[in-house]
């Protein structure tokens, strides 16, 4: 898929998120992409930091566009996990994650940053930051088994494109205290 399309769902989705204060950011392969080397991707991750008072809202604003559960939401928000909403237009999917409360993750939302998509209109994207979009990748590349070429490829993209502006202090500090350490000296010497 190319990735001018999740970026216009993300929008829209993101439209209806400010709309209702919501902070929130792209994460994934999207941000990895913009980070990164681009690559096709299947999905859009977003982390939002939604509560039960916006469910109703985000269903209302959403639903003639996307197929979207309020009781999915309510589930996903309760246990810190994600669901997914479903462009009808073009069956996109958008995985929305509610941040899991653990040191990346609150560190994270704080961290974003505009990215510019450089078009007329003007328009920006809430990024994760590029050692952010690190170590979550490491994490999920983890959580996985460590068999995930897409989500290595992924890491090595960022921290070739983005290695002479990494803040390198805080992407270690926050490896070691997320037990990353070891998987982050192994990508950083195969980006080299």
């Amino acid at each position: 898929m190319p990735l001018a399309e999740p970026i216009e769902v993300a929008l829209q989705v993101g439209s209806a998120l400010d709309a209702l204060g919501v902070e929130w950011l792209v994460g994934g392969s999207v941000a990895s992409s913009l980070h990164g080397i681009p690559r096709a991707t299947q999905d859009i991750d977003l982390v939002a930091a939604l509560q039960d008072r916006h469910v109703l809202p985000l269903v209302a604003a959403l639903e003639a566009d996307f197929y979207i559960d309020a009781d999915m939401i309510r589930g996903a928000l309760q246990c810190r996990g994600s669901f997914n909403l479903i462009h009808l237009a073009t069956m996109t999917k958008v995985d929305i994650f509610a941040p899991r409360g653990d040191p990346l993750s609150r560190l994270e939302m704080g961290r974003r940053r505009r990215y510019a998509l450089g078009d007329a209109e003007g328009r920006s994207l809430p990024l994760a930051s590029p050692e952010d979009i690190i170590l979550q990748k490491l994490h999920w590349f983890r959580k996985g088994g460590a068999v995930s070429e897409r989500q290595w490829r992924d890491v090595l993209g960022v921290l070739k494109i983005q290695s002479p502006q990494l803040d390198l202090k805080y992407l270690e500090d926050l490896a070691e205290a997320t037990g990353l350490a070891r998987l982050l000296h192994q990508a950083t010497e195969a980006a080299k």
